[in-house]
């Protein structure tokens, strides 16, 4: 069932080779740090400086690596997808290590929460790379999206719903306003994402004459598992807010401006409304690989788990109210560097 969030657990400290090492002291600028997100379809990593409220990226890294790939059927991560992730998080070491990062958080989610060979593969990536890989909770990956993207939620004083859809399950948290940050009164994380949303309902369904049919069962199947956090909700809801955070929404509203290409500052606190949100869902959804792949900012990358993607957010807008939906290239990352941050006394 739904949970309150519990206090903030105590994160791992890196140095740039992964070495444990306590919080630094407060007051030294030339501080940089490290946040690195290894999901279940992406592994994603920013480097950063402190700036006046707020951060300066330095680096950047973002690679599609589907490390669930085959974990929904088999329960363990295949050989491939290993190989493909340390090949990507060998890059990420190498840009920690030219960038001098002081310090830095490295996390993984729920591939590695859910695959019986998870914390071998974390043994083999430190081996490999030097990095250190925490293995998070839900409530904790629900904790860090929100302090990542909270600033891009419209004012108001009502409740807030924002969400992370990811490639192995979707985050739900519902927030009230609060100072400096939201807080959060109630977290769901249902085991849908793209990567397994999509291997339960079968590819050849989703691009098969009756794929409309099954992106409908894809849409109730996630429903049903946001029922017990829908229970958690108010009774009336007023002036409500919505803002997701994940590849989806940031893929949906470039085919909503019809962009020749991806452009973060374009997207990066958005506001669509969320019938036209449903509109570009729907359309997708009737679309075949070849169709989906033609469009500018999913292309063949994106082509066949994008769909899933769609149900997911169609769900998550059947239960919350919104008019319009926030858009944010921001979370876990973010939240881990303004975290990092703020302990060594950084006002953000």
């Amino acid at each position: 069932m739904a949970q309150q969030v519990a206090t903030e657990p105590s994160p791992r400290f890196e140095g740039p080779a992964g070495g444990t090492r306590p919080p630094l002291r407060r007051g030294q600028q030339r501080d940089i740090y490290g946040a690195l997100d290894l999901g279940t379809n992406n592994c994603r990593l920013l480097i950063a400086r402190p700036s006046d409220g707020g951060f300066t990226v330095l680096d950047a890294f973002s690679r599609i690596v589907r490390l669930g790939e085959g974990l929904s059927t088999s329960g363990k991560l295949t050989q491939g997808s290993m190989d493909r992730a340390v090949d990507a998080l060998a890059v990420c070491a190498d840009k920690l290590r030219r960038r001098h990062v002081t310090l830095a958080r490295s996390v993984a989610t729920e591939a590695l929460r859910r695959a019986v060979n998870g914390r071998d593969f974390a043994a083999r990536v430190k081996r490999e790379t030097g990095i250190a890989l925490e293995i998070i909770a839900p409530q904790e990956e629900a904790r860090l999206a929100v302090l990542g993207c909270h600033k891009l939620l419209e004012p108001g004083d009502g409740p807030a719903l924002i969400f992370d859809i990811g490639g192995g399950s979707t985050e739900l948290v519902l927030v009230e306003p609060g100072e400096p940050h939201p807080r959060i009164r109630a977290w769901w994380s249902a085991p849908w994402g793209v990567v397994s949303l999509t291997e339960s309902e079968g590819r050849e369904a989703i691009e098969g004459k009756d794929r409309v049919l099954a992106y409908a069962r894809m849409r109730e199947r996630v429903h049903r598992s946001f029922a017990h956090f829908v229970e958690m909700l108010p009774d009336k809801l007023e002036n409500v807010r919505l803002l997701g955070t994940s590849g989806t929404v940031t893929t949906l509203a470039s085919v909503h401006l019809a962009l020749p290409a991806y452009d973060r500052r374009l997207i990066d606190g958005l506001h669509v409304s969320v019938g036209d949100m449903r509109k570009i869902s729907a359309m997708i959804a009737e679309m075949d690989f070849e169709q989906r792949s033609g469009l500018p900012c999913i292309g063949a990358e994106r082509a066949d788990m994008v769909v899933a993607g769609c149900a997911i957010l169609e769900a998550i807008l059947d239960i919350w109210p919104a008019e319009t939906l926030g858009i944010a290239d921001r979370g876990i990352r973010e939240g881990i560097l303004r975290s990092l941050m703020a302990r060594d006394g950084y006002q953000l």
